[in-house]
């Protein structure tokens, strides 16, 4: 018990020294405060999501203490909660029957609780900037129009409409980025755990994971709400949408694993599509209708179902 609180509250200083990064202005900063769930995934994968907790709400106080509610709050919606809860969900079983082999929570429903946390967390960061979704977008024209008056000979319609683009790109952007920053270090927070023998869990088979055919009509029901709906309702749904696209992007990519198992060139195959989707982004969207038509039609089950004999196990896939 005492080794796993003094790992929680080693774990929970190493996280807020990280968020810590972004008062020194360092080009490092950026990078650092992303892996600042990291330490936290850790001891909830490796010891116990009890101390997940301790070791977010040490990182809470301390960051609160030091630096402000403001970023209290940020680190708590953004970074602490989600990464207690992901590590939750990861180590959540059930045993169906006495002596059974348990029953772990799927990993496609983890992917699905970041992506409602992203959407969360953008949310619980409006009132910081604005006491409403107009003052909200006010505030990123500003900032944006001032980063833009800083370059020479900036200025006109053509930086008036990027202004704009911007204005309503960003808080979908960041919800995502909130989800992919999660799910980057719950894989590896995972992988270190694993390394190190102290994964509570088995590695599931990453290139299974699904999400329930409900999560297809969440998805239209939120897109209709944004066409719809405005204020912070309209502003939630679309949230929502850009994180649910991201989720299926995701089931499309382990489509892409599953089919190819086995295939000549399969590395070739893998890696150009990871690369093409992180530097374009565009390619997200087709992985997202690839992952839209494997929850409506199962489009795996048209191809093989096991990966051939004398291949390393699935938990290298991913």
């Amino acid at each position: 018990m005492v080794q796993n609180w003094l790992m929680a509250l080693g774990a929970g200083a190493a996280s807020a020294l990280l968020v810590a990064t972004v008062a020194t202005g360092s080009p490092l900063a950026l990078p650092l405060f992303y892996l600042a769930p990291l330490p936290v995934l850790i001891v909830g994968l490796g010891w116990t999501h009890v101390s997940a907790l301790i070791a977010a709400s040490a990182a809470a106080v301390a960051i609160g203490v030091f630096f402000g509610v403001e970023l209290l709050v940020a680190y708590v919606a953004g970074v602490g909660l989600p990464a207690y809860v992901l590590s939750y969900l990861a180590l959540m079983a059930r045993e169906p029957q006495p002596g059974a082999p348990l029953e772990w929570f799927p990993v496609g429903r983890v992917v699905l609780a970041a992506g409602i946390l992203g959407c969360l967390a953008v949310a619980a960061l409006i009132p910081l900037v604005a006491g409403s979704v107009e003052g909200y977008q006010a505030a990123l024209r500003t900032l944006f129009q001032a980063m833009f008056e800083e370059r020479p000979g900036a200025g006109g319609p053509d930086v008036e409409r990027l202004v704009y683009l911007l204005v309503l790109v960003m808080p979908p952007a960041a919800a995502v980025v909130t989800m992919v920053t999660q799910i980057g270090n719950l894989w590896l927070a995972a992988h270190i755990s694993r390394v190190s023998g102290r994964l509570m869990r088995p590695w599931p088979d990453l290139a299974t994971i699904s999400v329930p055919r409900a999560v297809a009509a969440l998805l239209l029901g939120a897109f209709i709400a944004t066409s719809v709906a405005g204020g912070f309702i309209g502003l939630l749904a679309e949230l929502l949408t850009a994180t649910l696209v991201m989720v299926f992007a995701f089931i499309g990519l382990a489509v892409i694993h599953w089919i190819t198992r086995g295939a000549a060139g399969r590395t070739l195959v893998i890696a150009t599509v990871w690369i093409a989707a992180l530097a374009l982004g565009w390619p997200f969207a087709i992985l997202a209708l690839l992952g839209l038509a494997e929850t409506l039609f199962g489009v795996r089950q048209r191809f093989r179902k096991s990966a051939p004999p004398g291949r390393p196990p699935a938990a290298n896939d991913l």
